[in-house]
């Protein structure tokens, strides 16, 4: 019987993108027949893909991909962050996130989308990824940001790769200019939108729950000076102001001149620029923001690897 070698499971995993002790065991069931080993890992991984489903996937990748006046952010998470820099996963990834740019934003429809050369659809895809990279692999979310007249910018903070990284912007700007001056603008925009993590666009579009939940925390802080009620709510709405300078993109100082509020710069790009530009929206995904990831014993993860 061929012998098992670390050679031969290194190629079958490059090949394949599985696990080594899978590896091993695919090329142990196949008398080390490269070919038939390829065929038993993907057999064999599609059918544990459904008990790989139920691990926690915080890590992964988000992508930013634009096309003139649309754009869309989609994040794919995976157990560890070893798969991110898998060439298999990249490509999935980015591929997903060129297709929904002509999405309607809906993972669930996103999911149904076929997947260039295969046959299958998006979601199928990715089940048979799970198969190949040994890891539970899920769409998470997706977001589009489209205009009638004008462009959407993107930017990748920590990429991996083009288009690939943690932390993904999209910011859309409605105008009938072009060139130069509005590209920057979207360009720096989408930057600070990474930087500043801003929660809404305008002072308009906070929502009253998170209006009342700010003053009923900023009362009970003004009520410890002992001044009067009236007081305290002048002193509550006073203090709002750096509540919208916080967290309101149009209110926050641009983190690019460090002086400047945005508002302010978008009047002085339309300006350059001779036509009216309105940020029309953003968006920022996070990779693994809100999942929520139990802690891990990394020596006690290799221990185990080595027992097996």
């Amino acid at each position: 019987m061929a012998e098992v070698t670390a050679a031969l499971v290194k190629e079958l995993r490059e090949r394949t993108g599985a696990g080594m002790m899978d590896c091993k065991r695919a090329l142990g069931e196949t008398a080390c027949d490269m070919e038939a080993a390829v065929d038993w890992l993907r057999k064999k991984g599609l059918a544990a893909a459904a008990k790989k489903a139920g691990r926690v996937a915080a890590d992964g990748l988000v992508s930013v991909a634009t096309r003139g006046a649309a754009g869309a952010v989609v994040e794919v998470n995976s157990e560890t962050d070893f798969v991110a820099r898998n060439e298999l996963f990249q490509a999935f990834v980015r591929t997903v996130a060129t297709l929904a740019v002509t999405g309607n934003g809906d993972v669930e429809a996103l999911k149904q989308m076929p997947y260039p050369g295969t046959g299958r659809t998006i979601a199928e895809e990715l089940t048979e990824l799970v198969g190949r990279i040994g890891e539970n692999l899920v769409l998470r979310r997706v977001a589009r940001l489209a205009v009638g007249k004008g462009l959407v910018s993107s930017y990748m903070h920590n990429s991996l790769a083009p288009g690939l990284g943690k932390i993904g912007v999209l910011v859309a700007l409605e105008s009938e200019a072009s060139g130069e001056a509005v590209e920057t603008l979207g360009r720096q925009l989408a930057m600070h939108v990474a930087a500043a993590n801003p929660q809404f666009l305008d002072t308009g579009s906070v929502s009253a729950s998170a209006l009342d939940r700010e003053r009923a925390i900023l009362r009970e802080q003004a009520r410890g000076s002992g001044k009067s009620d009236a007081i305290v709510e002048r002193m509550v709405e006073g203090r709002l102001r750096k509540f919208y300078e916080e967290t309101v993109l149009l209110e926050q100082i641009f983190v690019v001149d460090g002086e400047s509020r945005v508002s302010k710069v978008v009047e002085a790009a339309a300006k350059t620029a001779g036509k009216p530009v309105r940020v029309a929206g953003f968006v920022r995904f996070a990779l693994g923001e809100g999942v929520e990831k139990p802690p891990s014993d990394f020596a006690a993860e290799v221990g185990a690897q080595l027992k097996s």
